[in-house]
């Protein structure tokens, strides 16, 4: 038999081979102590990335206590495979998001690709038909040719697996910076609807229920995926190429189709996606939820290469496998279901009510483990905490507004910035209008997707501005969850819900886990007062690369409700002869900004202010003010500030132009990113009821025919330029970088 091959438990111990597998000396030890022996080669494989920062969250779950969870609409919070928010109606919306750093930064196109189908897969295993997908992306600027590729074969991957599998892919956000250079970030969310009838959970119950394994066979690929995504990254990273998974959207499709069928008949007792960790974690994890144990006959597990131990089938991450529990006696049901998507489906063990996690493999127990060891009973660690010596330094900066004569020059360089440029590169590879429900579709604050057979509309968005976060994680962190809520309540939507992406550094240096402490109370502070729960996401760790973090970047994905389909509003200007509104006042505040970006190269000083009790009137007046029909367009005002925030309200029209007056100081007045404040346009019909709904919006001009864009104050002219040649900078500039 190959197990014997393996090192046996005294060369496991003595020749410390637990730590290559990411296990700590105090960890093995405590280990040993569970089960009364030294473990053997499978078993500190399963507690390796059962006990990885990925599965476990054994640094983070401290603080991931502190988001408020629940809400008035939330049916679902964290622990399932995704969140489920009500919508009314008996439906109901399920969403997340997940990160796949590391695979990506060493096999992009793969990395990218499985990390949209694990994510498809957590949302139909809640019983949800996905509808939309989102994304959100970090790369170094687009000056070296290992960026170029990294972004290229990304976009590539997103696109080939959602195109493939016939989800819209409708949104997105994306930044450049170099501390993402060696570490790029790749974050999917994927959104479903479901009614709350076919709500499903991924529990184990029923004492002697069969469990059965559904989809694709188990091969060599991802052995050690989530402890690889819990390491930090080095120039040797990529010998561990073998750790990225391989998708197949075609194969996927079948097995959602399949499962979204199987989820209808009441055979079903539970289901989970074998995401991170596999086989082990949906097994273990569904088990210890349910507070069974579980038998599995590893010989019975389909196998895509000869003679697979039980230590590589335990711990391949390969894709497009469910695991799923069945009443006793109705497995020929789920068989012939899956037999017609020409799937393989077979019983390869059974709930047991001992609460262990046990393995047989030709005859043996290869494993026998406590479950709730491997989930609910992890270890959790309290990190050391320790203010960073250049927050201390920010925070002392005076505000200097920077010095600029050429306005027009200005915001040709800003326009042409990748961070700011039209993504219509990147959102041109993805099909965004598939199954036709795609109402407002990529380029404007959310994407909107349409609900059949009702009035309402789901809102979506991706943000996070993590320049903010690496001057003062705790102001960056509100401005993360305000900035997402902006833009659904600028597309006419009432947010519902949060679900976070939490990338960071190493949590075990005290400058990363204080940033990472400081993100989530400001999120938490912004979630509780915009009333967002956080119903689920993901926490990536260990983004560093030879010992260069990236800067701290929680991303907020958020998903609003459109009560009807007439409240549906996007940034762009309507008509000539409208009046133009500005909501809040500029401020001296550039740090962090993209102005400072592109003036230093480098960012300093403090993040702009956030005072949350103004941001929630704001949005709650625009809100209503689009929902009482007198808005007709709406924009939030942040990367750039003002004067891009405006000539992103012409973008996509051919005629439109605008002439504004803007008071105070010029620089900060075109260009600083004070936040809570929009852009918004109405007919002069309603100029009335718009300044009655909203109190601190100030007339500053007006739509006009002309093609133009015309900025200026009481005494002279700021800038005039084109829409046509702004257009042609913004939209040039990502291609131009590529070429």
């Amino acid at each position: 038999m190959s197990l014997l091959l393996e090192p046996n438990e005294l060369q496991i111990k003595e020749e410390l081979l637990y730590r290559q597998m990411g296990l700590k000396d105090d960890e093995f030890l405590k280990i040993e102590k569970i089960l009364g022996r030294i473990p053997n080669y499978t078993e500190t494989g399963i507690f390796s990335v059962m006990w990885s920062e990925h599965c476990s969250y054994k640094t983070s779950k401290p603080l991931l206590k502190k988001f408020p969870t629940e809400g008035e609409r939330v049916l679902q919070g964290p622990g399932e495979g995704a969140g489920i928010v009500d919508i009314g109606d008996g439906q109901a919306v399920v969403f997340k998001i997940e990160s796949h750093n590391h695979p990506s930064a060493i096999e992009p196109y793969q990395g990218a690709a499985t990390g949209v189908g694990g994510i498809i897969r957590d949302v139909f295993s809640m019983g949800a038909r996905p509808i939309a997908l989102l994304n959100s992306l970090r790369f170094g600027n687009l000056d070296s040719a290992r960026t170029k590729y990294l972004f290229e074969e990304v976009v590539a991957g997103i696109a080939g697996y959602g195109n493939c599998i016939g989800i819209p892919t409708v949104g997105g956000e994306i930044q450049f910076d170099d501390c993402y250079q060696d570490n790029p970030l790749v974050n999917a969310m994927c959104v479903g609807l479901i009614n709350h009838d076919e709500i499903q959970k991924g529990q184990a119950k029923g004492i002697g229920n069969t469990v059965m394994y559904i989809g694709a066979a188990t091969g060599r690929d991802g052995i050690h995926g989530a402890s690889f995504a819990s390491a930090e990254l080095t120039d040797e990273s990529g010998k561990d190429r073998p750790a990225v998974q391989v998708g197949d959207p075609f194969m996927e499709k079948l097995l959602m189709e399949g499962c979204l069928e199987l989820i209808k008949s009441d055979a079903l007792v539970g289901i989970q996606d074998m995401g991170a960790a596999g086989l082990t974690s949906s097994a273990s994890e569904m088990a210890s939820k349910a507070g069974t144990g579980i038998e599995l006959y590893l010989d019975d597990v389909p196998q895509r290469e000869p003679n697979m131990t039980p230590y590589e089938m335990m711990l391949s991450e390969s894709q497009e496998r469910m695991l799923v529990v069945i009443k006793k006696g109705r497995e020929n049901e789920v068989v012939n279901l899956f037999n017609k998507y020409n799937l393989e489906v077979k019983a390869i063990g059974k709930v047991t009510d001992d609460k262990r996690f046990r393995l047989f493999h030709k005859g043996n127990v290869v494993a026998d483990i406590p479950v709730d060891a491997l989930a609910e009973d992890s270890p959790v660690y309290n990190m050391p905490s320790k203010e960073p010596r250049r927050y201390r330094e920010n925070q002392k900066v005076k505000q200097i507004v920077p010095n600029i004569t050429n306005y027009k020059e200005t915001l040709m360089k800003l326009l042409a910035q990748p961070t700011i440029a039209s993504k219509e590169w990147i959102y041109d590879q993805y099909d965004y209008m598939v199954r036709t429900n795609t109402v407002v579709t990529p380029g404007s604050d959310a994407a909107v997707i349409r609900i059949r057979g009702t009035r309402k509309a789901l809102a979506m968005t991706t943000d996070c501005n993590s320049r903010y976060l690496s001057l003062d994680p705790e102001t960056g962190g509100k401005i993360a969850v305000a900035e997402a809520a902006r833009n659904i309540v600028c597309s006419g939507a009432e947010p519902l819900a949060i679900t976070d992406g939490i990338n960071f550094g190493n949590p075990e240096k005290p400058e990363i886990f204080w940033q990472l402490e400081k993100a989530i109370d400001g999120m938490s502070e912004a979630c509780d007062k915009l009333k967002t729960p956080v119903i689920g996401g993901n926490v990536s760790l260990y983004n560093e690369t030879n010992g260069k973090a990236i800067f701290p970047t929680p991303i907020v994905g958020m998903v609003g409700l459109i009560h009807d389909i007439n409240h549906i509003t996007t940034q762009q200007f309507k008509s000539s002869g409208d009046i133009i509104y500005v909501i809040g006042d500029a401020k001296e505040e550039f740090g962090g900004s993209e102005l400072q970006n592109v003036l230093d190269g480098k960012y300093h000083g403090n993040a702009p202010s956030i005072d949350l009790t103004v941001e929630a009137i704001r949005q709650k007046q625009l809100l209503t003010a689009i929902q009482s029909g007198v808005v007709a367009s709406a924009h939030d005002i942040s990367e750039g500030g003002f004067a891009i925030a405006l000539a992103e309200c012409f973008m996509g029209q051919k005629q439109l132009g605008a002439k504004v007056t803007v008071s105070g100081d010029v620089v900060s007045a075109l260009f600083s990113e004070t936040q809570s404040r929009f852009i918004i346009s109405a007919t002069k019909a309603n100029k009335k009821r718009v300044e009655e709904l909203l109190p601190e919006a100030v007339e500053i001009g007006s739509v006009t025919d002309d093609g133009m864009m015309h900025i200026q104050t009481s005494k002279e002219v700021l800038l005039s330029t084109s829409v046509k040649e702004m257009t042609s900078v913004w939209k040039g500039a990502i291609p131009c970088f590529l070429k």
